[in-house]
This record gives C-alpha cells, structure tokens and sequence, in this order.
C-alpha cells in the first residue's frame, strides 16, 4: 500500500514517519515540497505519486497568531484541506486528516463525543473545522477524521519543550489552571493513525492520551518528570493562575476533553494515561538531547 504523508516536518508528521508499519511504502512531503495552498501544486504531486492512502497532518497550528492572520489559517486549514481532499479522490486514495479539539467551545460538562456539535471560539478552530467540512464534502465515504488535543512531541514547538525551556532559565512561573484538556504525545497519535490507515476506519474518530489536566497540572508533572530524569537540575516555584490574569488574543475552550471510547473501541486499543506518555517523552527527549 501506497501511503502520501503530507505535512512531513510537523509534529505528527515527523512521529509518523518513526513508526510506519512493515510492508507500506511512504512518500512523505513537507511544505518545501508540497504548497497544499497552491490547487495545482497539490493537484501534480497527489497525480505523481499515485498514493491509495492521503494522510494530511499539514495545519496553521500558531493558534493566537491566527486571529490576526485569518486568510492565512483559512488557506492552510480549510482550503489547502479542500485541494488535497479533492485531489484524493481524483486516485481513489483513502483520506485521513488530523483536527482538533478546538472546534469545541468549551461549554460542556462532560467528555465531547465525536457526535457533539462544534462551535470553535477563535479562528484556528473555526479554520479547522472548515477542513473537516471539506473533507466530507469532498472524500464520499472514503475518509476519517482524527481530532485530537494537545499535542507535544520531541520534534518542533510545543508546551512540554517551552516548559523545559523556561524552567531552566527561571526560578518562578505562572500557569493557567482553568483551562483543562488532555495532553497527547505526537508518537501513540501516530500510532493511532496508522492502525486507522491499516484498518482503513472511516467516519470521525477521538484520540488523545487518558486522564484529563490543566495547563498547571500539565506544567507541575513536566518539572517533576524531568527533575527525576536529570533533565532539569531542580524543581522551581510554579504559580497557578486564572486565564484573565494571562491574556492571549485567542480564546481557548475552558473545558476540551475529548470522549475516546467509541474510538478505543473501534480500533480495539485504549490509550497510555497523559503522565505515562509523557515519561516516556522525556525520556527520549533526553536520548536525542544527550546523543
């Protein structure tokens, strides 16, 4: 089986190409190679490479920068969704895309199924869930859609690494604690994604890793793992705050957790509590900084 990954050099994409499964050949494309906003740029590389499965893991991912750039988050998120989806269906490709939690407006009490109706707070979600639109819109039946939450990973930017950062250089930080999500690293997402691929899945699916955190709890466990791992030298004050003492021009959903059992289900394989995933990632994240 052939398999296009389009997004290469992002978290997700980097992971997926550390675990692809025997026996499925892989042309993995960056935004060097790829433009997934220009329609016959994609529309090209998809004919060459002639895939019978599409993974877009491309996304405007700098949720705050996005409100001030619209047209951009829209072009990569929505549109460039729309020229790859169409371009799938042009050679019968299966077509996998990675969302988001952001599509949620935060409001719910309880787990969001994959059911639940979207309502994004700022423009990145509201881009993203024009992606998913344009995905059904355009892939017929052949299709799924992976939304996740979180995301980190030893490869790009990301909460974990900036934490790490930080706490070296500083002696106090400030953390939201009203903001709870569940954390997913970039390696057992990608995992999911190719047992979704070998199992060719379709419909809308949920995936992070179990457990829920705020973004305080999340930064506490950081410091703790890597103080015991010898990542960090010590353990630093960490102040828990509400989200209006730390403005940022994007809204973010109060409550985000994503309800993965229908999907854990599906593909006959829970995930790792956050904290476990995360204990794993330091630990190559030490590897790779120590090698």
């Amino acid at each position: 089986m052939k398999v296009l990954i389009v997004g290469a050099t992002g978290q997700v994409g980097w992971e997926l190409q550390r675990c692809i499964p025997a026996g499925l050949d892989v042309v993995a494309l960056g935004s060097a190679e790829l433009d997934i906003s220009n329609r016959d740029d994609v529309s090209r590389k998809v004919a060459q490479v002639k895939p019978q499965v599409v993974i877009n893991a491309a996304a405007y991912t700098a949720v705050d920068r996005a409100e001030g750039e619209k047209e951009k988050a829209f072009a990569v998120n929505e549109t460039g969704v729309g020229f790859i989806a169409a371009a799938a269906r042009e050679v019968d490709a299966f077509f996998l895309q990675v969302s988001t939690d952001f599509i949620f407006d935060g409001e719910s009490a309880h787990p969001y199924l994959p059911a639940a109706r979207p309502n994004p707070l700022g423009v990145y979600g509201a881009s993203k869930l024009g992606g998913e639109k344009k995905v059904q819109e355009l892939c017929g039946d052949d299709w799924a859609i992976v939304r996740t939450s979180w995301v980190y990973s030893c490869h790009g930017h990301n909460f974990v690494k900036t934490m790490l950062r930080m706490m070296a250089e500083r002696d106090f930080l400030s953390v939201v604690d009203d903001q709870v999500g569940s954390p997913t690293w970039a390696h057992g997402l990608a995992e999911v994604l190719w047992l979704v691929v070998v199992k060719r899945l379709p419909g809308i699916m949920h995936w992070s890793d179990a457990g829920v955190a705020s973004w305080y709890d999340f930064a506490f466990a950081i410091m703790e793992e890597a103080v015991a791992l010898g990542i960090l030298k010590k353990k630093i004050e960490i102040k828990p705050i509400a989200s209006v003492e730390y403005p940022l021009p994007a809204k973010r959903p109060a409550y985000s957790v994503l309800d993965k059992r229908e999907t854990w289900q599906q593909l006959g394989k829970r995930s790792d509590h956050w904290r476990v995933a995360l204990r794993q990632m330091l630990m190559q994240y030490k590897e790779i900084n120590c090698a």
